[in-house]
């Protein structure tokens, strides 16, 4: 059994959207709630852009990070940092939303209930991002001892949805990918792409947004994954 890591067993937007705010508090220190709000909404969607940039080659980890911070200077209309001034400003940012790492409350429940149907179960982490700040998350949030694999994509040199990093991960764990199911949040990225490579993919749709297409099995809470195991 194969999980993402963010948004999936980590509340990445909860801790995102806590750790913004406390930087801004922080660098901005006049900011009204209604600019806040505005400033977090471009935020997800600078790290939507540049992390996909990152997961697709495109750049280095530490680069997307300097574009989303240069993005959010240029917002702003404030001069665009020196790297070392975006790497700092980053760094203050990333102490706050690290300050707030936490599971969904239905992790540990659903974790208990796998090893509970079945002692034999080995579990593993298929994640997009570097492995020092993944595997931080995964002791952070009390999990880390529960996994035989941990598979960061910027460890291995491809990530989802690229099928080669599915297999990598049931080489490790040593078993096929037929006898392996993979859950994320991510339709594409987790689901279809766990699908295409040959393992069942589960759709962790918790916003309960739409219907799963025929090739994933949709859940909108990880305590419906033992059922969905099953049938």
């Amino acid at each position: 059994m194969l999980f993402d890591l963010d948004a999936t067993l980590m509340d990445h937007d909860a801790a995102r959207i806590a750790g913004f705010a406390g930087h801004v508090a922080e660098w901005l220190p006049q900011m009204q709630a209604g600019e806040l709000e505005q400033l977090d909404e471009e935020w997800r969607r600078l790290e939507a852009l540049h992390y996909e940039q990152y997961a697709s080659g495109e750049c280095s980890a530490v680069e997307q990070r300097r574009r989303r911070v240069r993005a959010m200077h240029d917002r702003l209309g404030h001069a665009l940092p020196s790297d070392a001034d975006a790497d700092a400003w980053f760094a203050s940012y990333l102490g706050y939303y690290r300050a707030h790492w936490r599971a969904f409350e239905d992790v540990a429940p659903a974790l208990e209930a796998l090893c509970s149907v079945d002692p034999e179960l080995v579990l593993g982490i298929v994640t997009n991002g570097e492995g020092e700040p993944q595997r931080a998350k995964l002791a952070a949030i009390g999990v880390a001892d529960r996994f035989a694999v941990v598979i960061a994509s910027g460890e291995v040199g491809f990530a989802k949805p690229d099928a080669a990093i599915f297999a990598l991960a049931c080489e490790r764990l040593g078993v096929q990918p037929a006898q392996t199911a993979h859950v994320g949040d991510r339709l594409d990225f987790d689901a279809q792409a766990a699908s295409a490579a040959g393992l069942h993919g589960i759709w962790l749709d918790r916003r309960g947004a739409q219907r799963a297409p025929r090739d994933v099995t949709r859940i909108t809470t990880l305590r419906e994954l033992p059922a969905a195991l099953s049938s």
